[in-house]
């Protein structure tokens, strides 16, 4: 019950956002560095954003596309993430993130078909092998990437040996 006084807190909005783990390889992971004007500059997969009435695979098959110009299948689902953060344009929201693994030969993205906040929120984006992510002072975002690139490359090379 509601009682004169009480303050309620308003329901954030939800969005729903598939994420890559694009490995090339060379077992390196694709990580774009994010400057978006609520936190410090960080790395982080690619991914978005799913649109209206989108699944998450769709929009992981459709991100890749759009944010690497690759082509290549969406694996199995690896992780989610249920987390209210603020990026961008936008004010605290409730993302709820699907992690897709994404194997391919690698090579420089192409970046033609990024939107106009993808241009201004990337900066730079780059490979990066499991010991520069566990050995680098810079900020990579979710915090648990690395161990679940490791957990990732371990399955993948248990599944090679079967």
């Amino acid at each position: 019950m509601v009682s004169e006084g009480d303050v309620l807190e308003p329901e954030l909005p939800i969005a729903r956002s598939a994420r890559l783990l694009v490995i090339d390889c060379e077992q390196r992971l694709l990580l774009f560095r994010y400057h978006d004007g609520h936190r410090p500059p960080f790395w982080a997969t690619a991914g978005g954003r799913l649109e209206p009435g989108e699944s998450y695979e769709a929009a992981a098959a459709r991100e890749l596309r759009e944010e690497t110009g690759f082509a290549a299948p969406i694996g199995r689902l690896l992780r989610t993430r249920d987390q209210v953060f603020t990026v961008a344009q936008s004010v605290p929201t409730r993302w709820i993130e699907h992690y897709y693994l994404v194997e391919c030969d690698g090579g420089t993205p192409d970046r033609t078909c990024w939107t106009k906040e993808e241009r201004t929120t990337i900066r730079d984006l780059r490979w990066w092998s499991l010991t520069e992510m566990e050995t680098t002072t810079e900020t990579i975002l979710p915090p648990w990437l690395p161990e679940l690139l490791a957990r990732t490359l371990r399955e993948l090379a248990t599944a090679a040996r079967r």
